[in-house]
């Protein structure tokens, strides 16, 4: 059994626990106090992939029929938002049978459909939803109560949401108790991947057949100014994860998906390259010179693309020969392996920004 010490992972990264995990703690603490009249420093609870963990309480009150419980959590060595967020749990005891789960201060509030979740209900995800009624029930196992209604909190979560994409998602008021197995792991790519899926999700259940894909905030403000007219919960920032963004709109019956990004990712895509990230793609310079060639640029330009040394070398590179049409070539390139990898599905638009935000090249060339 652990003492709240969340384990390393094999990057020796600390990982840490959920907001479900704890959410679900505290309301266990909660009902032991309740049930065995107790004061409790710490509570031992099951997260949801069975692991047992023993969680210190920050906080520990008693009033009646009602008892507050709760724990900070601890988010290991992942760059998260509500690490050190306090998760309150406040349970009141009930004579008749069932464990009702409602969402106070600092806990958002559902209002769009696509995340199966119930519209004007707290944004507490199915798994912890299940992970605090099995932990509440246990304590009331034997009681002379057989039910509760439990009131998770997070004071200061509605500031906390504000490093979120909570209100594009629907998600107002405060932070989402999230976590499917309690375990958080360090710069989850797993996390990112369902969060792409879940705004394209939603984005789908609003009525939106036309989606914007970005590779950052960058490449969506650059994307914005590009497609004015469409409304800002088209905007989803991909990131590494094209493949996993396009596959998705193809699911969601999304008619067009338009990618916007710079020279670096994009060349990573005309290149077959469905994730993106600098570990697992590097960019190929013989593939670019290849496009040169195609292009009918001089041997000299081709060599010296091969030795480039970034993405945006080349561009500097093909600018200096005069060398046109290789950012629409990639563009091109992108569109059919996109194409491809959605199955047909999906028509697919694709534009090449700089680092200043102007377009460098488009396909097709005429807006579909």
């Amino acid at each position: 059994m652990d003492k709240s010490v969340p384990p390393k992972d094999r990057k020796g990264l600390r990982t840490g626990f959920t907001t479900g995990a704890c959410a679900a703690a505290a309301a266990k603490a909660a009902t032991r106090c309740l049930v065995k009249g107790a004061m409790l420093s710490e509570i031992e609870t099951t997260l949801p992939n069975r692991t047992r963990v023993t969680f210190a309480l920050a906080r520990c009150e008693r009033m009646d029929r009602r008892a507050i419980c709760s724990i900070i959590k601890d988010a290991g060595d992942d760059p998260d938002c509500t690490h050190g967020a306090e998760l309150t749990a406040e349970v009141e005891l009930r004579a008749e049978p069932g464990i009702e789960i409602r969402g106070g201060q600092g806990v958002a509030t559902v209002t769009k459909t696509g995340l199966g979740l119930e519209i004007g209900g707290p944004a507490i995800n199915p798994v912890p939803r299940r992970n605090i009624t099995e932990m509440v029930g246990e304590e009331l196992a034997g009681a002379p109560y057989e039910g509760a209604v439990v009131t998770i909190s997070v004071p200061g979560g509605e500031e906390m949401a504000k490093k979120t994409t909570n209100a594009r998602l629907g998600l107002l008021g405060g932070i989402s108790i999230l976590g499917t197995t309690g375990i958080v792991r360090p710069y989850s790519t797993a996390a990112f991947k369902a969060s792409v899926m879940q705004e394209i999700d939603v984005a789908a259940a609003g009525g939106l057949r036309e989606l914007v894909l970005t590779t950052g905030g960058k490449s969506e403000q650059y994307a914005m100014a590009l497609y004015p007219q469409l409304p800002e919960q088209a905007f989803i920032q991909v990131g590494d994860f094209i493949g996993v963004g396009i596959k998705q709109c193809a699911k969601r019956g999304i008619a067009r998906a338009i990618i916007v990004g710079m020279m670096g990712k994009l060349s990573k895509m005309a290149n077959g390259k469905m994730q993106t990230h600098a570990a697992g793609s590097e960019v190929d310079m013989e593939f670019l010179a290849s496009l040169a060639a195609e292009l009918s640029a001089s041997d000299e330009l081709v060599a010296a693309i091969r030795q480039a040394i970034t993405a945006r070398h080349v561009l500097e590179l093909c600018r200096e020969a005069g060398l046109v049409g290789i950012t629409s070539l990639v563009c091109k390139r992108v569109v059919e392996h996109c194409q491809v990898h959605a199955g047909g599905k999906l028509a697919v638009e694709t534009c090449l920004v700089d680092f200043g935000g102007s377009l460098l090249g488009r396909y097709p060339e005429v807006q579909i």
